[in-house]
């Protein structure tokens, strides 16, 4: 009980930075991956050849890479601060699962059967009426599951902010491991747990999304 209360309480020290890092770098997620995805499937060449550049780069490298390139490599070459290294982890994670996410939106957007843009043709709907009121709102039923899902893999992927020395949750379980070595497998269980709480509310979402893609989308 005594390493309960010891330890916990310095985790929690963490817990604002990891869930701040989280929301951040999902909105950026997201927003990256509608942006991505409607350009993927756009008309215009341009848009999808520099769109496919941005997915190809950040889904063919490693997150920890980007992590340093970012911290580290730019500024160092090209003398372009990102900011605080909250900002450059919050990048990081959001440009990385944002190139993954597109794929899920241009996926989700082919998937909507070709009858409905057909019918919305013969309505005389212009393209950005079409995409707005027919093909999105079925579109983003298919996309809630996987959405759930990198979700729950980016509250996993705050961790590594540690790595340019902010202090997370992991952080501070670094912290403690490196002072009191036999209580290390203590400490990493406790970490275990507190990210394991922290992502079962995702989880209830994820399972939730499951359920609502299941049901409105026209095939």
């Amino acid at each position: 009980m005594s390493a309960v209360t010891e330890i916990l309480p310095q985790l929690l020290r963490g817990l604002g930075i990891t869930i701040s890092v989280l929301l951040a770098s999902a909105i950026i997620a997201y927003v990256m991956a509608f942006i991505a995805g409607l350009s993927r499937v756009s008309q215009n060449v341009i848009l999808q050849k520099i769109t496919a550049v941005y997915v190809e780069i950040f889904r063919g490298t490693s997150l920890i890479v980007q992590l340093f390139w970012l911290y580290y490599a730019i500024p160092m070459l090209f003398g372009i601060q990102l900011g605080s290294n909250w900002w450059t982890g919050v990048i990081a994670i959001g440009l990385n699962y944002g190139a993954y996410l597109s794929e899920v939106v241009r996926g989700s957007i082919l998937a909507v059967d070709k009858g409905q843009t057909e019918a919305s043709i013969a309505l005389n709907m212009s393209s950005f009426q079409r995409m707005r009121l027919i093909i999105l709102p079925q579109a983003v039923r298919m996309m809630l599951p996987e959405f759930g899902n990198y979700s729950i893999q980016m509250l996993k992927a705050t961790s590594l902010v540690s790595l340019i020395g902010m202090r997370d949750i992991l952080y501070y379980g670094d912290i403690m491991r490196s002072t009191n070595l036999s209580q290390a497998p203590l400490i990493y269980v406790f970490v275990l747990l507190v990210y394991f709480v922290l992502a079962l509310p995702l989880i209830w979402l994820t399972r939730k999304g499951e359920a609502n893609s299941k049901k409105g989308v026209a095939s």
